[in-house]
């Protein structure tokens, strides 16, 4: 399971010796970094990045502090070394057509440095599905996907499950049994077709009229995405969604996206609605802020209540059906590793300790402290930091889960 400060170094993102730096020109330039990975034994590549300047923790109260216009006090600067991080990226304030701008660029690199890690061509891809907590536009995932290349009859994918966004997508992309009547079965349309998942999340825009402050402290940039043949490279063994809506409002999010907010006994949170002819949008209901502000949080032991209790369900739940396939399979295989969400370390610690009064036990590292939590971007990022130590025939355990609240936990076969 996890262990004390696993992982929790100082190290910048930019300063990591394998990322490529650049400035994007928008505004009066925006830094960005990139690095990608690749597994051949697995089949699978894909990049990851984060744009903005890079804020480590004795500077970020002064940041905070300018968004706010006020001065944290120090009983609101928040120990973000004991809850796994040490950085993360900001941008400055934006007109809107640079927020779109600097977005569409990033998304757009991202794409294609994935495609390339993968030895893809854009016209292969078939396929892309991309988790978004507050898309900087409705068509987002369509325009990066036609900027990079891809052709305009791939099917793309839009998932707004809050931090879940990204296992969201995977899940669609893995598991037929998510199809909803009446619409295109994500999993049986992409079986074996070259396909790019992942989270893009421009978290500074969507908190820069925030008034959280544990939400401004807490919150970065970051995007991930990865190619894989699903079916092929990347097996359903089993999983789980599961969607339980945050009636108390201990995490508030605004839906910067299309969804009727309407409720009833028996209907589901989600709504599944077709865009475009080749572009589904999965949206999720969200408490909303009365208040018309990005997002509000009930402070860390909310963010426990919400996620540990109903996110060790889910886990247990997915790892005693795995258990049982094995059994069946007459095999010793065991989970290899767990790639959870990153919503912050001492939440994943209590996780892995209530796991484990279950039964359920498996390695679960933690990877992303030079990046804050980046929402639906942070287990693509922290799988592709662990890509390189997966072996083919391995099992991973992906558990993601977000406001609104929404759960997808999936048991994986790799290569």
């Amino acid at each position: 399971m996890m262990t004390e400060n696993e992982n929790i170094t100082g190290t910048s993102f930019f300063d990591r010796p394998n990322v490529k730096l650049d400035t994007i020109p928008v505004a009066n330039g925006i830094p960005f970094g990139i690095e990608s990975m690749n597994n051949s034994a697995l089949g699978i590549g894909g990049a990851y990045a984060a744009w903005g300047r890079s804020i480590d923790n004795a500077q970020l109260p002064e940041f905070v502090g300018d968004r706010l216009g006020e001065a944290l006090l120090d009983t609101e600067i928040m120990n973000l070394s004991e809850l796994g991080f040490v950085s993360r990226h900001h941008i400055p304030q934006l007109s809107d057509a640079d927020h779109l701008a600097l977005e569409l660029e990033v998304g757009t690199r991202v794409l294609n440095e994935a495609i390339s890690a993968n030895g893809w061509k854009a016209e292969d891809v078939e396929g892309v599905l991309i988790g978004m907590s507050g898309p900087v536009s409705n068509d987002y995932v369509a325009q990066i996907a036609g900027r990079a290349g891809i052709r305009e009859e791939a099917l793309k994918v839009s998932v707004h499950k809050a931090c879940d966004g990204s296992m969201g997508a995977l899940h669609l992309a893995l598991n037929p049994e998510l199809g909803v009547p009446g619409q295109i079965n994500v999993a049986e349309e992409l079986a074996g077709k070259k396909v790019l998942v992942g989270g893009i999340e421009g978290l500074s825009r969507f908190t820069s009229h925030a008034r959280d402050k544990n939400a401004l402290q807490l919150f970065g940039n970051g995007a991930g995405v990865i190619g894989v043949v699903p079916g092929e490279n990347m097996k359903l063994m089993v999983g789980k969604s599961f969607e339980n809506f945050d009636r108390e409002g201990l995490l508030q999010v605004r839906m910067y996206y299309p969804h009727s907010r309407e409720m009833a006994p028996g209907k589901s949170l989600l709504e599944v609605s077709q865009a475009a002819p080749n572009h589904i949008r999965v949206a999720g209901m969200m408490h909303e802020p009365a208040d018309g502000f990005p997002v509000v949080m009930a402070g860390l032991m909310g963010m426990v209540k919400l996620f540990v209790r109903s996110g060790v369900e889910v886990v247990s739940d997915v790892f005693r059906e795995y258990s049982e396939l094995m059994s069946r399979l007459d095999t010793g295989k065991q989970i290899d590793v767990g790639i959870v969400h990153h919503a912050n370390y001492k939440i994943n610690l209590l996780k892995g300790k209530q796991l484990l009064k279950e039964g359920v036990q498996f390695p679960m590292p933690w990877l992303l402290s030079d990046f804050g939590n980046v929402s639906a971007a942070s287990c693509i990022i922290a799988f592709l930091r662990q890509l390189q130590s997966i072996q083919p025939g391995n099992h991973v355990m992906f558990d993601g889960f977000g406001a609104g609240t929404y759960y997808d936990v999936m048991a994986v076969s790799m290569g």
